[in-house]
């Protein structure tokens, strides 16, 4: 990845931005149906919202698992890239993933951040974030070389497309404002789940067929 596009960037310089609008710039960026997880609650609502991809994955009810997720989708089909879809809070309750994503070195995952210092979708309960919590700096101290601040949305937008042609893993984060999701996901987890193996080209008994993607 080019040395500039991880120049540090300070928390408190990084420009608040919106959720579902990078949300939608960064699915307009996915060509070779590369999977993204979307973790609970505005996260994924806005994933939805943007197109609902078959590659796509809409974790339903449990913090802090859209990265566990992407890791096992990474390491299954190597070829493909993969994002997950995370939020501050829910993040906060699985830190030990990161340094289980840098063990790992999985070339193919990107988990991207939204942190708006908020418990947004259960009354905007401040997260440790809100504080003295820097996950920029917690990922590199995982282990995560390529871990970054998105400076705005053109930095964001590099980073998406950086990671797309190049070697991760990639930690990724971005300060996002408490605007509401752009909509709501269909609750049905049957669907959602064959929906996501389809997407995968794997089928109900879990055997992968050929997968023709661009990693």
């Amino acid at each position: 990845m080019q040395a500039q596009l991880l120049n540090p960037v300070a928390r408190e310089t990084a420009k608040v931005m919106n959720r579902s609008d990078l949300t939608r710039r960064l699915v307009a960026k996915l060509k070779h149906e590369e999977a993204v997880v979307g973790g609970i609650g505005h996260t994924h609502f806005d994933l939805w919202a943007a197109g609902q991809r078959p590659q796509n994955f809409y974790m339903l009810g449990t913090m802090g698992l859209a990265a566990p997720i992407a890791v096992g989708v990474a390491l299954a089909q190597p070829q493909r890239k993969v994002f997950a879809l995370e939020g501050d809070g829910s993040l906060l309750m699985q830190l030990g993933t990161l340094g289980t994503i840098a063990n790992l070195k999985l070339k193919n995952l990107v988990v991207i951040v939204w942190d708006n210092g908020s418990y947004q979708i259960t009354g905007g309960q401040p997260t440790l974030t809100a504080t003295h919590v820097d996950l920029v700096a917690i990922g590199k101290g995982s282990g995560l070389v390529q871990s970054v601040w998105a400076r705005d949305e053109a930095h964001f937008e590099a980073l998406v497309e950086a990671a797309l042609t190049s070697d991760g893993p990639l930690f990724i984060c971005a300060r996002t404002d408490n605007a509401p999701p752009a909509g709501v996901t269909e609750r049905d987890a049957a669907k959602i789940r064959n929906k996501f193996m389809e997407g995968l080209k794997v089928n109900t008994r879990g055997n992968q067929q050929t997968y023709a993607g661009a990693a």
